[in-house]
C-alpha cells in the first residue's frame, strides 16, 4: 500500500515528465527529419491519392542499385561514371508508373489466366526475379538452369532427395515471384489496350493524305535576325513582359520550384601536395628495390596500392606500362609514370606460358549416386548426345562445346580452382567429376584447348595524388570567409567573381536529383544532393547556405548556394533564362516588324525583295504542309500552305523574315493507304503513356525529405 501511495502522490509529476519527454521526442523527430508534424512521415510520394511508402521506395532503390552493379560488371566502361544520385528519382518514377498502371488495370477489370502465367514464367520469362531464384538455388548447391528445373526442385523436393522444410523458403520466394509476375502481365495488357485507343478516324487519315498530295511551287527568300543590336532595337520592360505573357505557358512548373545561385569549388592538389607525392614515389622505389622487394605498411597507409597482375601481351594496357613490361628483365623496378595525377611503378615478375582457353563438354547430374553411373557410362564411350536416352532428362542436363576463358582482359579468371583445372588437363580427354554435392555433381571433359600463350607477371604499384587535408581546410576557410561577408543572395551572386568564384544559376524542384555540372546536362556534382535538399526544405528566398563538402577522395569539392526566389505555378520573369528568352523574343518581334516594312516588294517583284535582303531566293518545287526543308518556322509554313499563287508576301518568323511567292499549285496522284496514314497519325500524335495515365491526377514528390541529409 505504501508503494501505491507514493505512486499516487507523484502522479502529477510523472504526467508532466512523461508529457515533456513525449513532446521533446515529437519535436526532435520533426526537427531531425524536417517533416511536417502532422504529415505523412513515411510517404515518399503521392499520386492520385495513392501513397508511396518509404519501404517500397527503399526496395525499389535497392533493386535499381543491384541492376546497376550487375550492369557495371557486364559493361564496366559504359556504366563506370553513372551517378548513383539519380537512383532515388528513378525509383520514384518507376513506382509512380507502376501505381498508375495498377490502378488503371484494376479499374479496367484486367485479370491474368493460369496459361498466361505459365507462359511468362516458364516459356518466356519476363520477370528478372526468376533468374534470382535460379541463382539462389545454385548458390545452395542445387544445380538448375531453367525455370522448369527450378520449379521441379522447389515443389517436388522428395523426388529430388530433399525435404519440404528445406524448400519452404524457396516456395515462398517462388510464390511471391508469381504474384509479381501476374501484376507485370496485367500492366503489359493494359499498356497494349491504352496505346490501342490512339487511332485515327477516316477524317484524320484523309486530312493527312490531302496535306501530302497538295503541293506548291514556291520561291522563298530568308533573312535571319542574327545578333540584333540592342541599341538599334531597344525594348522596354513592358515589351519584355508582353513577350513573356505571350509564351507564359511554356514556363509552367509542375512542382514547387526555387531559383538559386550556386558555387562549386573543385579542390586540386597544391604545390606542396605535389612535392610530397614526389618524395613518396622515391621512398616507394627504394623499398621495392631492397632485399625484400615489398612496400611497408606506412606506405600503404599513405595510399600506395599494390596490384599483382598476370596478363597476356594483347591485354597489357597501352602506354608506358605495356612498353616497360614487354622489355623489362625479371625483378626490375621502375617508375613508368609520374605526374600531377600521381605515379605508377612496375616491379617485373616472371614470364611463363599457359593455355588461355579450353572447350568443354559439361554434364550436370542430380542426386548423390547417379553421378558415378553417368561418369562411368561417359568414359565407356557413351556419346554426350545420347545421355537423354540412357538417363532421365529431369536428372541429367548436358552442354556441349562450351568455351571456357582461363584468361581475359583482366587476367586469370579463376573460374575453376587449380585442382579442378589440373584434373581436366591431365584427364587425357576423359570426363572427370569437378564438383560434387549431396544434391548432384558437375562432370566435364576437355574437347579442345588453345595453344599456350605468353603470360607476363608483374606488380603494379600506384598512388593517386589528391589534395591534402591542409589544402582542403585552406579552401574551406576561404569560402567560409566569403559567406560571412555575403549573407544575402543578392550579395552572394554580385560579389562571387571578385572573390574568385564562378556562380551558376539553376532551378531546383523535388525531382532534381543533384546539382548539374551545367544546366540541362545529365552530369552532376558529387554528393551535391545535400545542397538540393537544403534548398527545398530549409532555404528561403534571400538566404545563403553554409559550406557543403563532397567526400570524393580524388576530386573533393566544396559547395555553397543562395536562394533567389521560389514559385509553384510559372517560372517568373525574374529568372535569368526566362528573362533572356523574353528579351530576345521582344527584340526579334520589333526587328521583324521593321524589316517586314523595309523589305516590302517593289512592283510585286520577288527579285527585288531578295536583293534587299542580300540573299538569293530558293525554289521549292514540292512544298508540302509539314514536309519541307527550307522553311522551319511552323507559323510561316501555315501561312504558305494557306496562300494562293501570284502575290509576293513578306512575313516575320521567330528567327528571321521570310518572303515567299507561290508560282503554281498541284495535286499529285498517290494511292491512298489506310495503314500508312494510320501509322503517320500515331507518329504525329506520339502518345505519352505517362501523361495519359496521369491525366488530371495530382502528384506530390517528397523524395528530397528522405535523401541526403545534412
Amino acid at each position: 500500500m505504501a508503494t501505491l501511495e507514493k505512486i499516487r502522490s507523484k502522479s502529477v509529476f510523472l504526467i508532466i515528465v512523461i508529457g515533456v519527454a513525449l513532446l521533446a521526442f515529437i519535436i526532435g523527430d520533426a526537427i531531425t527529419n524536417s517533416r511536417n508534424l502532422f504529415g505523412d512521415h513515411t510517404t515518399v510520394a503521392k499520386v492520385g491519392g495513392e501513397k508511396i511508402d518509404y519501404t517500397d521506395y527503399q526496395r525499389k532503390r535497392e533493386e535499381l542499385n543491384n541492376q546497376l552493379e550487375q550492369a557495371r560488371r557486364q559493361n564496366p566502361a559504359q556504366y563506370a561514371n553513372f551517378d548513383t544520385q539519380l537512383l532515388g528519382q528513378m525509383a520514384i518514377d518507376q513506382l509512380v508508373a507502376e501505381r498508375l498502371l495498377d490502378q488503371a488495370a484494376e479499374n479496367a477489370g484486367i485479370q491474368t489466366s493460369g496459361e498466361q502465367l505459365r507462359y511468362f514464367i516458364m516459356d518466356n520469362p519476363v520477370n528478372p526475379r526468376i533468374q534470382e531464384v535460379i541463382q539462389q538455388l545454385n548458390a545452395s548447391g542445387l544445380s538448375v538452369s531453367t525455370p522448369q528445373q527450378a520449379y521441379e526442385v522447389i515443389f517436388n523436393p522428395k523426388r529430388n532427395g530433399l525435404t519440404e522444410a528445406q524448400m519452404a523458403p524457396y516456395q515462398r520466394l517462388w510464390l511471391a515471384m508469381e504474384q509479381e509476375t501476374m501484376q507485370m502481365i496485367k500492366r503489359q495488357q493494359y499498356q497494349r489496350l491504352l496505346y490501342g485507343t490512339v487511332k485515327a478516324n477516316e477524317l484524320d487519315k484523309r486530312a493527312l493524305y490531302n496535306d501530302y498530295v497538295a503541293t506548291s511551287n514556291v520561291d522563298v527568300a530568308y533573312h535571319p535576325y542574327g545578333q540584333l543590336d540592342p541599341a538599334k532595337y531597344p525594348v522596354s520592360e513592358q515589351e519584355i513582359a508582353a513577350a513573356y505573357n505571350d509564351k507564359k505557358n511554356q514556363f509552367r512548373v509542375e512542382q514547387p520550384t526555387k531559383d538559386v545561385s550556386f558555387i562549386a569549388v573543385n579542390i586540386t592538389p597544391s604545390p606542396a601536395d605535389r612535392e610530397a607525392a614526389k618524395q613518396l614515389a622515391a621512398r616507394t622505389l627504394n623499398e621495392l628495390r631492397d632485399t625484400t622487394g615489398q612496400i611497408s605498411k606506412d606506405l600503404k597507409k599513405e595510399g600506395v596500392a599494390v596490384t599483382h597482375k598476370e596478363l597476356r601481351a594483347a591485354d597489357l594496357p597501352r602506354g608506358a606500362v605495356k612498353d616497360y613490361v614487354l622489355s623489362a628483365a625479371p625483378g626490375a623496378v621502375e617508375a613508368v609514370t609520374e605526374n600531377i595525377k600521381g605515379f605508377t611503378i612496375v616491379k617485373m615478375g616472371n614470364r611463363s606460358t599457359a593455355v588461355d582457353s579450353i572447350q568443354l563438354n559439361i554434364v550436370q547430374v542430380v542426386g548423390d549416386k547417379l553421378p558415378a553411373k553417368v561418369l562411368a557410362r561417359l568414359n565407356s564411350n557413351l556419346p554426350v548426345d545420347s545421355l537423354s536416352k540412357a538417363f532421365s532428362s529431369d536428372s541429367v542436363f548436358a552442354q556441349t562445346n562450351q568455351w571456357l576463358q582461363l584468361f581475359n582482359a583482366q587476367g586469370r579468371t579463376n573460374v575453376l580452382e587449380s585442382s579442378q583445372l589440373d584434373s581436366l588437363m591431365k584427364a587425357g580427354g576423359r570426363f572427370v567429376n569437378i564438383m560434387q554435392t549431396p544434391q548432384g555433381a558437375v562432370l566435364a571433359q576437355v574437347t579442345k584447348r588453345n595453344a599456350p600463350v605468353e603470360i607476363y607477371s608483374f606488380d603494379e604499384v600506384t598512388y593517386d595524388l589528391k589534395p591534402s587535408t591542409r589544402t582542403i581546410n585552406d579552401e574551406r576557410e576561404k569560402l567560409e570567409k566569403f559567406l560571412e561577408e555575403n549573407t544575402t543572395a543578392k550579395n552572394f551572386a554580385a560579389n562571387a567573381a571578385t572573390a574568385g568564384y564562378s556562380v551558376q544559376q539553376y532551378s531546383f524542384d523535388p525531382a532534381t536529383p543533384a546539382v548539374p555540372r551545367m544546366a540541362g546536362m545529365q552530369s552532376y556534382y558529387p554528393d551535391s544532393r545535400q545542397v538540393v535538399r537544403w534548398v527545398l526544405i530549409d532555404g528561403k528566398p534571400g538566404e545563403v547556405s553554409h559550406v557543403y563538402e563532397s567526400k570524393d577522395a580524388l576530386t573533393p569539392a566544396l559547395y555553397a548556394v543562395a536562394v533567389n526566389s521560389e514559385y509553384d505555378d510559372f517560372t517568373p520573369l525574374s529568372n535569368g533564362d526566362v528573362n533572356a528568352f523574353a528579351t530576345d523574343r521582344a527584340r526579334k518581334q520589333k526587328a521583324g516588324d521593321e524589316l517586314v516594312k523595309q523589305y516590302q516588294p517593289k512592283a510585286g517583284s520577288m527579285a527585288s525583295v531578295a536583293q534587299a535582303m542580300a540573299v538569293e531566293a530558293q525554289n521549292n518545287p514540292n512544298f508540302r504542309f509539314g514536309r519541307n526543308a527550307q522553311v522551319r518556322d511552323a507559323a510561316v509554313v501555315g501561312r504558305i500552305a494557306g496562300s494562293k499563287p501570284g502575290k509576293v508576301v513578306v512575313v516575320k518568323g521567330d528567327n528571321g523574315v521570310y518572303a515567299y511567292q507561290i508560282t503554281s499549285q498541284a495535286t499529285e496522284e498517290f494511292p491512298f493507304s489506310d495503314q500508312q496514314y494510320e501509322q503517320q497519325y500515331y507518329q504525329l500524335v506520339n502518345p505519352n503513356m505517362g501523361d495519359m495515365l496521369m491525366g488530371s491526377k495530382k502528384f506530390k514528390n517528397n523524395i528530397y525529405k528522405f535523401e541526403a541529409g545534412d
